[in-house]
């Protein structure tokens, strides 16, 4: 279980999210926690994101990690990045929907861009959820390479079938690469809630607890160490290849919309089919 002893920390730097829409925006401060020995900072780098009331990925908090990601990968030397919230409630509670929906460049050119380069980012990446990761916070957690989540606190859920908003393509896949096909059947099709022991037995976080707990497993791990050779998102961007290459780049993106539009088209056909069929039996129950 997490304890409320914790560490240290040594402000880095921090970066200003603007409002956005109906969001009003906030705050991401990255700190470190400081070496036992010294006043130095370890290479463990800790992203808060503190946009109230439930740090929506608008496009200006999306800016705001990418920024934060290219500082400590250019500025710092390698390490582990954690990303959470100061929100007790929530890590995130997903996309900005009225805006996600009506702005076209969203999904190529904000949200799709973090997804990838969280996912071959060249240090290890953490997200401790300590609330709901709900719909896109998920994803975004999911991109990372390991989650630690609170398990008094907060579900994971892909809710959109209860909101009837299908997954695009991109979204899917990150699941079909990190679930088993059990568990991306209850998240997608059953909007499971999963509470945090839930989810560490059936694998979408590693280990439950707080901070004490992230920093207790990447030292157990070493995880400061492994990006230490150049070569760590090398080796995800090959392991994540299908998603990388097919889903998460500009091609892909327009690729698979024509790919959905010609569905859609499909499925409306299909229904329009069924109301013919479901005329000729009412004929039929007249005779």
């Amino acid at each position: 279980m997490a304890t409320d002893q914790n560490p240290t920390m040594k402000t880095l730097f921090t970066l200003p999210i603007a409002p956005s829409g109906s969001q009003p925006g906030g705050t991401l401060t990255c700190t470190s926690p400081l070496s036992p020995s010294s006043d130095d900072p370890s290479k463990i780098y800790i992203l808060t994101l503190s946009s109230p009331p439930d740090n929506r990925l608008t496009p200006p908090l999306i800016t705001a990690l990418l920024t934060a990601l290219d500082l400590l990968e250019f500025s710092f030397p390698s390490g582990v990045v954690i990303t959470t919230s100061s929100l007790p409630k929530f890590f995130s509670n997903g996309l900005d929907l009225s805006h996600a929906l009506s702005d076209p460049s969203f999904l190529p050119f904000h949200l799709y861009p973090l997804f990838r380069r969280f996912l071959t980012y060249p240090m290890p990446t953490i997200a401790l959820l300590n609330g709901h990761a709900f719909a896109g916070g998920l994803m975004l957690a999911m991109h990372m390479d390991y989650r630690v989540m609170n398990p008094a606190r907060g579900f994971a859920c892909i809710n959109e079938l209860d909101f009837g908003v299908p997954l695009k393509p991109a979204m899917s896949a990150i699941f079909r690469s990190k679930c088993t096909p059990t568990t991306y059947r209850q998240l997608v099709l059953e909007a499971h809630r999963f509470g945090g022991t839930e989810a560490k037995e059936v694998g979408i976080v590693d280990v439950t607890g707080g901070l004490e707990e992230v920093i207790q497993f990447v030292q157990e791990r070493k995880l400061t160490e492994k990006g230490k050779t150049g070569i760590y998102g090398l080796m995800k961007r090959e392991m994540y290849r299908e998603t990388v290459e097919g889903y998460l780049t500009a091609e892909g993106y327009e690729r698979e919309e024509e790919r959905e539009r010609r569905i859609v088209k499909e499925e409306e056909e299909r229904k329009e089919k069924g109301k013919s069929i479901r005329e000729v039996k009412e004929g039929l129950s007249k005779l």
